[in-house]
């Protein structure tokens, strides 16, 4: 059964040079899966694994825009409909300069199984561009995002993939394109989520990911017997995320103490202000310098003066650590220095935040931990919860959106712990997430036959 694995593995290497990202994706997941494997042949009879690997379809696509100096510029966009095995395909769209389809691949593999864990009928995909709305202009972002729109609302639908937002793409960018689709169409309907509360918005979606964080992250901790009240936490990011993990950690009596961005990151001893944050980075949209400004007590380190690879954020004591800013931002020296500092347990908000040597170290070390794909699948839960009450014209309460997710998350918990328990790792929620969220794709393909 190893070499099962470890040729889909090699497969992939081969298929897909220089995708580091991707291929370290595929690894964390297929590591997890012998014992299924092993236990039903089922999966390796119908070559689920080589299947499951490659998308159903891989879209790029130039989009050329014009500055505001009258320029003509192009970036590169993505859309990777990855697998609709048990829904359409359902996963955000990220502008970012980072991006490429290494990145993009990986965000929809793991969407694949995080989409899975929900319960809910959507599969997997991602998109994005390389371009980077930091800089630009309300016109430049805006003729930018209808140019993008013009060749994704070729791939779209309400029933074949409805992306989201991601890094770089919020209730701005979602607008912008939303208004596009129905130029260009001459349609009104869901086929984007994140909108507007005034356009078929849901409520409670911005704060969708990082309240669901926290709610798998006390899950876990119940499990143990333990809360996270009075317990000092560290966040890393400044986006959704980060902002409303911050925020749930407040009320659940917890102390979030830092927050970072591209330059640098705070530490406030005193807890992160939460209306300070909101005001830099949602409305003025600047650095986390001007934290200083408003706390002059808190501490900035500039990413200048982090020590050379390692994160600033991880060398701040705490009891849990919430990554939540993008991916491998927490590697095996952040771990150490975290887990010498007395830290119990890792959180993860962001896509595959920590390396793979860093989440062996955890698991050797007896380090709780929520992986990625359990813990942060909030986000699109509420997407798909939008998606529901666009289909039927309704508009629920932040508190029964809320309700739903914090029911979600805690199924999300239990599955993948009972999954842990039955293929004898208890508590391995890695194992236990990957499982579950393969388990349940591999059989639909299955029954779909040799599609």
């Amino acid at each position: 059964m190893e070499n099962f694995i470890e040729d889909a593995l090699k497969a992939t290497k081969h298929s897909t040079p220089e995708q580091d990202e991707f291929y370290q994706a595929v690894k964390e997941v297929l590591s997890s899966l012998e014992p299924l494997l092993v236990s039903d042949s089922k999966y390796t009879k119908h070559n689920i694994l080589e299947r499951l690997i490659i998308p159903d379809r891989q879209i790029i696509f130039r989009v050329p825009w014009i500055d505001d100096a009258g320029k003509i510029r192009t970036n590169i966009g993505y859309r990777v409909q990855f697998n609709n095995a048990i829904g359409p395909y359902k996963g955000g769209l990220r502008f970012h300069p980072s991006v490429n389809l290494s990145i993009i691949k990986f965000l929809g593999f793991e969407q694949i199984f995080k989409n899975s864990l929900t319960g809910l009928a959507i599969g997997g995909g991602k998109g994005g561009s390389d371009f980077d709305p930091k800089g630009k202009s309300e016109g430049e972002i805006m003729r930018f995002c209808q140019s993008f729109m013009v060749e994704l609302s070729k791939h779209i639908g309400e029933t074949i993939d409805v992306p989201a937002g991601d890094i770089g793409v919020g209730g701005r960018e979602i607008g912008y394109m939303f208004g596009m689709y129905k130029r260009l169409t001459n349609r009104y309907e869901g086929i984007l989520t994140g909108k507007g509360i005034n356009w078929g918005g849901s409520l409670a979606r911005t704060e969708a990911t990082g309240f669901g964080s926290v709610y798998f992250a006390e899950n876990i901790l119940n499990k143990q017997g333990e809360t996270l009240k009075g317990k000092t936490c560290t966040i890393s990011g400044s986006g959704n995320v980060a902002i409303y993990t911050i925020q749930k950690l407040y009320e659940l009596g917890a102390l979030p103490v830092t927050c970072s961005d591209s330059k640098g990151m705070i530490y406030d001893k005193n807890g992160i202000h939460l209306n300070s944050l909101k005001s830099i980075k949602e409305v003025a949209r600047n650095d986390l310098r001007e934290y200083l400004k408003v706390h002059p007590h808190a501490t900035y380190i500039p990413r200048s003066e982090y020590k050379e690879g390692t994160n600033a954020v991880w060398s701040i004591p705490c009891f849990a650590a919430f990554p939540s800013a993008t991916q491998n931002e927490l590697n095996l020296e952040d771990i150490q220095i975290l887990h010498a500092n007395g830290c119990h347990l890792v959180n993860e908000g962001a896509n595959m935040p920590s390396t793979l040597n860093a989440i062996a170290y955890m698991q050797k070390n007896g380090i709780l931990f929520g992986p990625a794909k359990a813990a942060n699948a909030g986000g699109v839960a509420t997407s798909q919860l939008e998606m529901s009450q666009n289909a039927s014209m309704q508009k629920w309460s932040f508190a029964e959106v809320d309700n739903k997710l914090r029911h979600i998350m805690k199924s999300i918990f239990e599955l993948s712990y009972a999954t842990s328990k039955e293929f004898g790792d208890e508590g391995n929620l890695m194992l236990g997430a990957n499982i579950a969220g393969f388990r349940k794709v591999a059989d639909a393909m299955i029954d779909q036959g040799a599609v």
